[in-house]
């Protein structure tokens, strides 16, 4: 099996970090965000830094 961590603990320090990240989120009582509305936003985003970008060349 081939393992994108490059030691054993690494893997492991992963495998319990993600699941409390996962549940920090679940508990989180912030209102969540529509995938639509962060998509649009992001697109605001890379539609300024690519305009930015654009500019300097």
């Amino acid at each position: 099996m081939v393992s994108e961590f490059e030691t054993e603990a690494q893997a492991t320090s992963y495998d319990l970090w993600f699941p409390a990240r996962v549940q920090a989120s679940l508990d989180d009582p912030r209102p969540s965000i529509p995938h639509d509305q962060v998509m649009a936003e992001m697109d605001g985003i890379i539609a300024e830094v690519e305009k930015h970008s654009s500019r300097q060349t």
